[in-house]
C-alpha cells in the first residue's frame, strides 16, 4: 500500500474553498502585517469612495477660526484659511486613491504590451524596445516628470498619465523576463505545433501564467505612484488647488505655519505614511501567497502536507 494512502483526509466530503477564501485564510493565519495592510487599504478605498458622506464639512468650506488646534468640534484642527483639516484629509484620500489605482492600472497595461511583445517575439523587436527602455531608465525619473508636467501643465489627468507611462515603461522589464521564462516550456511548443497563432498563445498560455507577477507589480507600483504624486504636488507640479492633495497640503501654507500650527503638516504626513505602509505590507503578503514558487514554503498548506508525508516516511523506515 502506498504511503500517501495512509495520510488522513480531514476535508473529505467538505466543500472545497475557493481561491479568494483560501487566500484570505492564509493571509489572516500567516501574514499579520499583510492583514493590517489589507485593512488600511480597505479603509482608504472606503474613505475615497464615500468622502462626501464621511467628511463633516465641505472641502473648501470655511467653518471656524483660523489655525484652531484639534478640538471636539474640529478633531484635526483648522488651517490658515479656517477650513476643517479632517474634511480635507478625507477628500485627499480620494485623490490619492484615484491617482494610485488608475496610474497603477495604466502602468500595468503598458508593461504588459511592451513586455509581452518584447519577450515573446524577440529578435529585432526585442532589441529596439529594450534599447528604448534602457534609455528611459537611464534618465532621472523626477526630472522627466517635472519636465513633462511643465509642458502639459499641472492637473489630475496629466499626473495620472505621466506617472502611468513612467512606471509602465520601467515595469516592462519584469513582464519581459517572465514571458521569456514561460516561452521555454513544452506547452508553448505544443501550441505552436497544432497551429495556434501568436495572439492565442499569448492570451491562452502566457497571460494566465504571469498573473502572480502582475498582481505583485500592481501592488508594488501603487504606493510609489501615490508618493510621486505627493512629491509633485509638494513641488507645485501635481494636482493644483483647490483639490486637497496630501502632498499639496504639506507644502505652501503648511510650511509657513509649521511651528505655529504643526497639525497642518502632521495629519497629511501621517495619512500618507499609513497608506504607503499598508499597501506595501499587503503587496508583500500577496507576493508570498500568490507566487507559485513560494506556495510550498514554510507555513503554507502544501508545506504542511509535505511535512506530514515526511513524518510518515520516517515512521515506516523505523518499523
Amino acid at each position: 500500500m502506498s504511503v500517501l494512502s495512509d495520510i488522513p483526509v480531514k476535508n473529505k466530503g467538505r466543500k472545497r474553498f475557493s481561491f479568494l477564501s483560501d487566500f484570505l485564510i492564509r493571509l489572516f493565519k500567516e501574514k499579520p502585517l499583510g492583514t493590517i495592510g489589507l485593512v488600511i487599504f480597505l479603509i482608504l478605498l472606503f474613505t475615497g469612495i464615500f468622502a462626501n458622506f464621511l467628511a463633516p464639512y465641505g472641502v473648501n468650506e470655511v467653518v471656524g477660526d483660523y489655525l484652531k488646534p484639534p478640538s471636539v468640534q474640529h478633531w484635526l484642527g483648522t488651517d490658515n484659511l479656517g477650513r476643517d483639516l479632517l474634511s480635507r484629509v478625507i477628500y485627499g484620500a480620494r485623490i490619492s486613491m484615484i491617482v494610485g489605482f488608475v496610474g497603477a492600472v495604466l502602468s500595468l497595461i503598458l508593461s504588459l504590451i511592451i513586455g509581452m511583445l518584447s519577450g515573446f517575439i524577440g529578435g529585432k523587436v526585442d532589441l529596439v524596445l529594450q534599447r528604448f527602455v534602457d534609455a528611459w531608465m537611464c534618465l532621472p525619473s523626477l526630472v522627466i516628470l517635472i519636465a513633462i508636467l511643465s509642458l502639459t501643465g499641472p492637473g489630475l489627468p496629466q499626473v495620472i498619465v505621466v506617472l502611468g507611462l513612467s512606471y509602465g515603461i520601467a515595469g516592462s522589464r519584469v513582464v519581459r523576463g517572465t514571458v521569456i521564462a514561460i516561452k521555454q516550456n513544452m506547452y508553448i511548443d505544443a501550441a505552436k505545433a497544432i497551429g495556434a497563432s501568436n495572439i492565442r498563445q499569448l492570451l491562452r498560455h502566457v497571460l494566465p501564467n504571469i498573473t502572480a507577477p502582475l498582481i505583485v507589480l500592481f501592488t508594488a507600483r501603487m504606493p510609489f505612484i501615490i508618493l510621486d504624486e505627493a512629491g509633485l504636488s509638494f513641488l507645485g507640479f501635481g494636482v493644483p488647488p483647490p483639490f486637497p492633495s496630501w502632498g499639496a497640503m504639506l507644502s505652501g501654507s503648511a510650511r509657513s505655519y509649521m511651528f505655529l500650527a504643526p497639525w497642518m503638516a502632521i495629519w497629511p504626513g501621517l495619512a500618507l505614511t499609513a497608506v504607503v505602509f499598508g499597501i506595501n505590507m499587503f503587496g508583500d503578503a500577496i507576493r508570498d501567497l500568490v507566487d507559485p514558487k513560494l506556495r510550498g514554503g514554510v507555513g503554507s498548506y502544501a508545506g504542511e502536507k509535505i511535512k506530514r508525508v515526511r513524518e510518515l516516511l520516517a515512521k515506516k523506515s523505523n518499523l
